[in-house]
């Protein structure tokens, strides 16, 4: 196809919000940083259509589903050693990577993904993106994009920024080109402080409720202490533990389903 026939097709594109990086690369080793799309190099736009939902907290509290999320790894001893834990209580969960290391410890990442666990963006050297112009913005998501596109194949589909650190135009800006869900928590241990396995497990099965999305740092050896008893106590108590992915669409699913049907 001539370039003057696929110009129309691009500025379409661009102007619904959709980047042409939503494609497949034919080398993924050498894929190159996208440019930006028309919201992106006109601003922000102030509001994203109707529907479009940016910030993810929790999901549904009408079922016992949650969701058990570790950020800043892989590292090369704790995440291994985590993978195991969930493999043995056959838990999924979601992991929010910080790409420097995926590049460092490609295997594992890799490892992650196997298992049936979810990756996320988590930047690509854990900056803190509120203290970030734009450029610098997504220079970060698309470098830690596409560590995880080397290491394993696949892209990205959720976000977390490091420190919650988050301003509502970036929000806005990183929905609409990326379109990542930007999830956050609602439960958070405090386990970067390292108060103990048994602290940390205590502080994550206090704290959760229906549709919760637990925050761990698997960087820390004793908060992968204090999964095994986090999954022993909240199984008892008839959780399920799914991916963020299936949190958030099963809670979308669920809100469509109430607006339809009509009240008993």
């Amino acid at each position: 196809m001539k370039l003057i026939h696929l110009i129309p097709i691009l500025v379409l594109l661009a102007s619904c919000g959709i980047s042409p990086e939503a494609q497949v690369p034919e080398e993924v080793e050498n894929q190159p940083a996208q440019p930006y799309n028309l919201a992106m190099r006109n601003g922000l736009p102030k509001t994203l259509p109707p529907g479009v939902k940016v910030n993810y907290y929790s999901g549904s509290v009408l079922e016992k589903r949650i969701a058990l999320t570790f950020d800043d790894g892989p590292h090369p001893v704790n995440t291994p050693r985590l993978l195991d834990i969930l493999r043995a209580h056959s838990v999924p969960a979601t992991f929010f990577v910080i790409g420097n290391r995926v590049d460092q410890y490609p295997n594992i990442a890799r490892r992650i993904v196997r298992e049936g666990h979810e990756i996320g963006n988590h930047t690509y050297t854990h900056a803190n993106l509120s203290k970030l112009g734009d450029a610098g913005v997504r220079s970060e998501l698309v470098r830690g994009r596409d560590a995880i596109l080397r290491a394993t194949g696949l892209y990205p589909t959720l976000f977390r920024p490091p420190y919650a650190a988050l301003k509502t135009h970036q929000r806005y800006n990183i929905k609409a080109e990326f379109g990542y869900p930007i999830v956050f928590w609602n439960v958070d241990p405090l386990d970067w402080k390292r108060p103990g396995p048994s602290v940390v497990a205590d502080r994550l099965v206090k704290g959760t409720r229906n549709g919760s999305i637990l925050l761990v740092h698997d960087l820390h050896a004793s908060s992968v202490d204090a999964i095994p008893e986090t999954i022993t106590r909240l199984k008892a108590q008839g959780y399920e533990f799914v991916t963020v992915s299936q949190l958030i669409n099963r809670a979308a699913m669920l809100q469509k389903r109430a607006a339809v049907e009509p009240a008993l």
